[in-house]
């Protein structure tokens, strides 16, 4: 997925998470290059229902995961 069209289904999965009352959510971007990890951890820098975003740990999907809490 390019990075445009990612961030476009990652702004509504951040809403219907919200809509749904969800405190964290997941997003797998996948390990490769880092360029849509970069771009979906840009967008969470500036969304405003986004506490913190960390990358996942073992277990949790490591570099190619990044996990995000919810205000």
């Amino acid at each position: 997925m390019a990075s445009d069209e990612a961030i476009l289904e990652l702004d509504r999965y951040i809403d219907n998470a919200l809509i749904s009352g969800l405190e964290s959510i997941r997003i797998i971007h996948g390990k490769g290059t880092g360029i849509l990890r970069k771009s979906v951890q840009s967008y969470l820098r500036t969304h405003k229902a986004v506490k913190s975003y960390r990358l996942g740990t073992f277990g949790e999907g490591e570099a190619g995961v990044t996990i995000a809490e919810l205000k």
